[in-house]
């Protein structure tokens, strides 16, 4: 008679086990390594984030300076013909 159920053999339980028992000492390994790697991407994402806002505001001013321009253009055309 089995005792355990099927899929569950003793080699899985003792890595299960060796998980739980090392767990502890890991997960901060792996929060020491990641900080510095996930603290790069955010910068680089801030950075880039900033530029885009530059360059979005730089193109709003030059399409805002063309229209009126246009609009200066035609606001003289429409004076010139009456």
């Amino acid at each position: 008679m089995k005792f355990l159920p099927k899929g569950l053999t003793a080699g899985n339980l003792a890595i299960g086990a060796g998980v739980v028992l090392l767990a502890p000492v890991v997960i901060p390994v792996i929060g020491t390594i990641t900080k510095p790697l996930i603290k790069s991407v955010i910068k680089g994402a801030l950075i880039t984030y900033e530029g885009a806002k530059v360059t979005i505001a730089e193109a709003r001013e030059s399409l805002e300076d063309i229209t009126a321009e246009a609009k200066a253009e035609v606001g003289g055309d429409t004076a010139a013909k009456e």
